[in-house]
């Protein structure tokens, strides 16, 4: 009787952009050609796309776990333990704890890990080192380029700031919303010259049934992904504050206010105003500096 294989196959985004010999239908192939050889049933096939490999909470690879629990195969095969995992922490746990435990044999191709062979846990103890190192370094280049297009004066953010539409010929590039641009000045005016305070000017927003902004967002496609987002939204006081005091409005791009705490973690803090990248005059200004400079003045809530 043949032992069954499950089959494990991932692609981050940054192979799908840059490498095609690491596609999932490729790593399929060579995979399944393996399996074949050595006579093994294929139980399942299991691949995530755009999923890092740090990331445990991948949909597929949680799932093949929970049936290799179960003792429904006894081999799962990846084309490299990277595509496994990219995490120490994780690699050791399954590789060198769990999976005994469980009865699976874990098998790659290319960098020949094979859990069945005990001379072969230095490789595998080093393939985990090599992989972590890879992101760490990876997070660190793309954090040098994003810094240098920040400095740059480069929009980076997912959506435009209310009020603001990214450019069509140029996504980095900030460009008037016609839409909301004047709600937003109607907003500085109130709070300048009316006297108004966050939550009244919010509260009237609300029952004038002006979109937020994460309502806009949706309304332009832009924000599909959200959950829960009603037809009728309530602004916020801390809606209202947050464009007060955000001089994205007077033309100058200020990015850099928030900062992931490790490549590990999703978690990100607030960056020190001080550390900041500012840089003037990037855009079109929404209001004068002069009101805008009044409501830097006021402290009404």
């Amino acid at each position: 009787m043949s032992e069954k294989v499950a089959i494990y196959c991932r692609i981050s985004n940054e192979y799908n952009k840059k490498n095609q010999s690491e596609s999932i239908q490729n790593q399929i192939l060579l995979l399944t050609q393996y399996a074949h050889q050595n006579n093994w049933s294929i139980f399942d096939i299991y691949y995530d796309e755009n999923y890092s490999g740090l990331d445990d909470n991948r949909p597929a690879f949680k799932r093949m776990l929970q049936y290799a629990q179960k003792g429904l195969f006894s081999i799962i095969l990846c084309k490299t333990q990277s595509r496994f995992t990219r995490s120490m922490t994780t690699a050791e746990k399954y590789l060198h704890y769990i999976f005994p435990i469980w009865g699976i044999r874990f098998i790659t191709i290319v960098d020949k890990a094979d859990t069945y062979d005990n001379q072969n846990k230095k490789t595998r103890q080093i393939n985990a080192l090599v992989n972590e190192w890879y992101c760490e370094e990876l997070s660190q280049n793309i954090k040098k380029v994003f810094r240098q297009k920040q400095m740059q004066g480069q929009y980076l953010g997912n959506y435009a700031p209310y009020g603001y539409q990214k450019s069509p010929l140029d996504k980095h590039k900030l460009i008037i919303d016609s839409t909301t641009a004047p709600i937003v000045h109607f907003i500085f005016e109130q709070y300048a010259f009316e006297k108004k305070s966050y939550s009244s000017i919010a509260k009237f927003l609300t029952n004038q049934k002006i979109p937020t902004p994460s309502q806009y967002n949706a309304m332009q496609n832009k924000d599909i992904g959200r959950k829960g987002i009603k037809s009728e939204g309530v602004w916020s006081a801390s809606t209202i504050r947050n464009i007060l005091h955000n001089a994205v409005y007077i033309g100058d791009m200020v990015q850099n206010k928030e900062n992931k705490i490790s490549y590990k973690s999703n978690k990100v803090v607030s960056v020190p105003p001080k550390n900041w990248i500012v840089v003037h005059n990037t855009h079109t200004a929404i209001v004068s500096k002069q009101l805008f400079a009044l409501c830097q003045n006021k402290n009404t809530i």
